[in-house]
């Protein structure tokens, strides 16, 4: 994929939203303007982590292929290879989900 080409710097995070709900519960086809914004996005690259002010790397807290839940605004988009994804810091993530 496209993360192979992309390292994120310091504590940031790469992920791919996950697809929006095109149909409701009933099967009906929800227009574009309906569709809620998706939170939830799968990590496909984390930079090395930031360091502290003793010069200390603090660890990054999410790892490539956790699902998270991002904050409804915010990040950068970035588009590789035709797909978009999305560069948030690590503390901006505000959960990810455990099996």
């Amino acid at each position: 994929g496209a993360f192979r080409k992309f390292l994120p710097m310091f504590d940031r995070v790469l992920v791919e939203r996950l697809a929006a709900e095109t149909m409701s519960k009933g099967g009906i086809m929800l227009p574009e303007k309906a569709q809620g914004k998706v939170l939830q996005a799968t990590v496909v690259a984390v930079g090395p982590g930031s360091t502290n002010q003793k010069g200390k790397l603090t660890p990054m807290s999410v790892k490539v292929g956790e699902k998270v839940l991002l904050p409804e605004y915010g990040g950068t988009k970035v588009n590789l290879e035709d797909k978009e994804y999305f560069l948030f810091r690590d503390a901006d993530i505000l959960g990810k989900y455990v099996e």
